[in-house]
């Protein structure tokens, strides 16, 4: 692993860009699915809130298989192969099995976040949330201190699942690795850089709720960008294999 400045975030935007840049029409594709991802999760929220979560558990595991397609992408256009939309939709076979038991973990934290704040939820108030309940009542100051036990919840578990993944699934996907390897690598890439991965995550958090504030359009270009930009923490943050076989380190 190496060491990474906290500057280097936004040297990853700017080369996830130029990744974009560099093939705009796969990127739009990606784009839209994120989009359309976004979108459904709101309608469900507020037509059938009780699906909501059921929802997001599946695109928490459809998520990391379109980003794949934005890491083969960045891959190929780092080794000047020409990228394909064809191929990056399929370059998940190539660690499927590692890559299944990883997303499996993903979604087991997902819903152990869920029922944790639905516990926050039920010890505050004596109903369950709903879609206009549960906003009135983020916003009402008078529950403050359910707002800040909500939010502790949601930091921890959000820490968590960002602290497992910010590496893992494109490393699981460039090398033959075990999922188990990947997130721990990943833990201590954010232990050995803490204030990197910390801008890293604030950006990644912010440029996310203002690509959603237009009605998700926004994703269009800031979800393949930040997926570009996420194969590039990757590089950044751990030696290619070729360095390390020839130094003899691990990886």
């Amino acid at each position: 692993m190496r060491e990474l400045s906290p500057a280097d975030p936004l040297r990853w935007l700017v080369l996830g860009w130029r990744d974009f840049m560099h093939a705009p029409g796969i990127g739009l594709f990606y784009g839209a699915c994120f989009a359309s991802m976004g979108l459904a999760i709101a309608w469900t929220f507020v037509r059938s809130p009780q699906w909501t979560l059921v929802l997001c558990g599946s695109f928490l595991l459809l998520g990391p298989f379109l980003a794949i397609g934005l890491y083969d992408v960045s891959r190929r256009l780092e080794r000047s192969e020409p990228p394909s939309l064809g191929r990056s939709l399929t370059a998940w076979d190539s660690n499927f099995s590692a890559l299944v038991l990883y997303l499996g973990v993903l979604v087991v934290l997902e819903m152990l976040w869920s029922r944790s704040a639905l516990v926050v939820f039920a010890v505050s108030f004596n109903t369950m949330p709903s879609a206009h309940s549960t906003l009135d009542l983020l916003l009402n100051p008078e529950n403050i201190e359910f707002v800040i036990a909500y939010a502790a919840v949601g930091a921890v578990f959000a820490a968590l699942i960002f602290c497992t993944s910010v590496i893992s699934i494109p490393m699981i996907m460039d090398r033959d690795t075990d999922g188990i390897s990947a997130g721990i690598t990943s833990f201590r890439v954010c232990f050995l850089n803490p204030m990197t991965m910390f801008v890293w995550g604030t950006l990644l958090t912010l440029l996310v709720v203002l690509a959603m504030l237009p009605w998700f359009m926004g994703l269009l270009v800031v979800g393949p960008v930040l997926g570009h930009a996420s194969w590039h923490a990757y590089r950044a943050a751990v030696v290619p294999r070729q360095t390390t076989a020839g130094s003899g380190a691990a990886p």
